[in-house]
């Protein structure tokens, strides 16, 4: 793709265009998905850029298991039987503060979520597979949202909100983006339970409470809904869940075991030393940089986030009620399979499972079709489903359906632009990775239980997903992957949207021609039976920054965090103040009017910026030595900061290390 064009040399007055790091990497991540060349910042940075341990330093191997500063939902997760979701909207921002304050002890950290979790696993392999009944707890978690922020800290969260970035789309919200996520017709926002509310009734917080016990969480809502309304607060929804009971247990309404292929986290999940890039006991399960999921660290091509100072150690959060029609889906599944049975493209004995299981991409129990396309095997003990799952030898379809669910919104390696070419590797998908903690809600179809499970009442599914980037994760995957029917694209006839969850669409069921060489495509309707009820986006913040906002600040600085990589045409945008790196290669600071107000002096020579590990800010050339440096290394953890009211300046704790100004 084209990069934005930079001011040429002696223009000292021609601002850089308005692409911030967020637009970039929202327009690659299209590029992508269409088959575009690859975009610049992907590209890896130079060979000599790596940095040496540093002498004495012994670093956990695991340092994100002891952090006690990030929500533990997010890389953690709460894995509770119960859990409960309210939906608050706060009238007086004083006593929103205050409650903030009282609510802050209880907040679950990322340290001890992992730490029970790790307990109670062991525990339950010891009594061989049985939930140990004398461990149980009860976590907390708490997001925000665009106007929750804002009422908070008492002004505006981003300093700007360029088009096509994560400030653009969290401010705007769920509703507002309803049309292009595929929130249409009866899904549309004019529905919904929670997420469309006028703006003077808007959701400002999103207060997540999950317990072992159903008694315990039942206490806690009611404690919680009284500190809420003591605080002048509204409950505008209240959404339960539960994991569904006897032999769904981990299953969806649908009847599928769910949340099977979750992202390994690099510094988090203990890596298998035989590949280096799995999870171990795990294989299959690829080990994905933190920062595609907690805002500050390292990403995907080492991407900068160009995201305020307050979202470090955060991370967006996607809820979403997602309504399913259990008899409807079925009954459709039947009717669709009779169709492939009477062309003769499906076995002439095949029960519903059989189609169920390929529009899943997954049979009931787990296993993806792949792997058993005749017949559901459940996996052996201790062998995990997705073990041997790689899409990169069917590129047609024809094991694993191209419209399947599970392969539709994770390609792995069977991602084929455009017929003919080749796959695009699967650590180049690593950032378009959700972590999910959904759970069920609402009783089981099963009509012969009598009253409360019948098609009549309400159940589905709340989708929760973790995010550093809800353009290029959440809104690519639900726009670009499980909704739009021309993808993968190129491919005639089409492969249809997601029969599970997207839109109305035809789908090109292929199967190999019997002649061989080739394949023969029926097309089969698919209607819509899973319903969006409700759509919010939040943002969990550290426990840092809940704390400042208990006290109605929140700091709007732009940060350029250790470890990322500014290239030629990446612009962090504070508004007033702007920092780029130009096409020639000189490191830029612009005011609000476009001139230039301090520079590298590294024009021609200059190929990216970092800033390392050791607190320096150094503009490299392309063999990856130093062509400009702050001259501040030595002082790990110090960060770089744009400011809104006019300076670029490098910080370790309030001590200043290195300051430029716009004026």
């Amino acid at each position: 793709m084209a990069l934005a064009a930079s001011p040429p040399p002696g223009c000292p007055h021609a601002g850089p265009a308005r692409r911030t790091v967020v637009q970039a990497a929202a327009l690659a991540a299209a590029g992508m998905t269409a088959g575009l060349a690859p975009t610049a910042w992907a590209a890896p940075a130079p060979a000599a850029a790596a940095e040496p341990a540093r002498a004495g330093a012994t670093p956990d191997a695991l340092p994100l298991r002891t952090d006690r500063q990030s929500q533990g939902d997010i890389l953690a997760g709460f894995r509770k039987d119960h859990a409960c979701l309210l939906f608050l909207h706060f009238g007086d921002a004083d006593k929103a503060r205050h409650w903030l304050s009282r609510l802050l002890p209880s907040i679950s950290t990322t340290e001890e979520v992992a730490r029970f979790n790790r307990a109670f696993s062991k525990a339950r392999r010891r009594s061989g597979g049985i939930d140990p009944e004398s461990m149980a707890t009860l976590w907390t978690g708490l997001s925000l949202t665009h106007p929750g922020l804002r009422l908070f800290a008492g002004k505006e969260p981003f300093p700007t909100a360029p088009p096509g970035s994560n400030a653009e789309a969290f401010t705007q919200g769920g509703a507002a983006r309803a049309q292009q996520l595929g929130d249409t017709g009866t899904s549309a926002p004019q529905s919904w339970l929670f997420g469309a509310e006028e703006p003077g009734r808007a959701v400002h917080a999103v207060l997540t409470l999950a317990a072992d016990q159903p008694e315990r969480l039942a206490a806690a809502v009611a404690e919680h809904r009284e500190g809420a309304g003591a605080a002048g607060a509204t409950v505008l929804f209240r959404q339960d869940g539960a994991t569904l009971p006897g032999e769904l247990r981990g299953h969806e309404h649908f009847g599928f075991l769910d949340c099977i292929s979750q992202p390994g986290v690099r510094g988090f999940d203990e890596p298998d030393a035989a590949t280096g890039t799995s999870v171990l006991g795990k294989p299959g399960t690829r080990l994905i940089p933190a920062g595609e999921f907690v805002v500050g660290h390292e990403r995907v091509g080492q991407r900068p986030t160009g995201l305020p100072a307050w979202a470090t150690g955060g991370a967006f959060q996607v809820v979403r009620r997602l309504a399913q029609d259990v008899p409807g889906w079925w009954t459709q599944v039947a009717l669709r399979l009779a169709e492939l049975q009477r062309k003769g493209s499906a076995p002439a004995d095949a029960g519903r499972e059989w189609l169920g299981a390929r529009l899943m991409g997954r049979w009931p129990g787990g296993m993806p079709v792949a792997l058993c396309p005749a017949a559901e095997r459940l996996p052996d003990p201790g062998e995990h489903p997705d073990a041997k799952l790689d899409y990169s030898d069917d590129p047609q379809g024809w094991r694993m359906p191209l419209f399947a669910h599970i392969r539709k919104g994770n390609p792995r390696s069977g991602l084929v632009l455009a017929p003919g070419r080749p796959p695009v590797a699967q650590a180049d998908l690593d950032a378009r990775r959700l972590m999910r903690r959904g759970i069920p809600y609402g009783p089981v179809y099963q009509p012969d239980l009598g009253e409360g499970h019948g098609p009549e009442d309400s159940r589905g599914l709340l989708f929760v997903s973790h995010q550093a980037d809800l353009v290029g994760q959440f809104e690519l995957v639900m726009r670009k992957w499980l909704n739009d029917p021309d993808f993968p694209a190129g491919r005639n006839p089409r492969t249809g949207s997601d029969p599970v969850l997207g839109p109305d669409s035809p789908i090109a069921f292929e199967t190999p021609s019997s002649e061989g060489g080739g394949s023969r495509a029926n097309t089969l309707y698919f209607g819509r039976f899973v319903r969006t009820e409700g759509s919010v986006y939040a943002f969990s913040p550290s426990l840092p920054v809940l704390q400042a906002l208990a006290k109605g600040e929140l700091d709007d600085s732009i940060e350029f965090h250790t470890g990322s990589v500014l290239r030629p045409g990446d612009v962090l945008d504070a508004g007033k103040i702007r920092l780029t790196l130009d096409s020639s290669g000189d490191l830029v600071l612009f005011d609000d009017e476009g001139s230039r107000t301090w520079h590298s002096a590294t024009g021609g020579i200059g190929h990216d910026a970092v800033l390392t590990q050791d607190g320096e800010l150094v503009v490299r050339n392309a063999d990856g030595r130093p062509a400009w440096s702050s001259g501040t290394t030595g002082h790990p953890g110090a960060r770089l900061l744009l400011r809104p009211a006019g300076e670029l300046v490098l910080l370790k704790g309030d001590r200043v290390l290195w300051k430029a100004s716009a004026s």
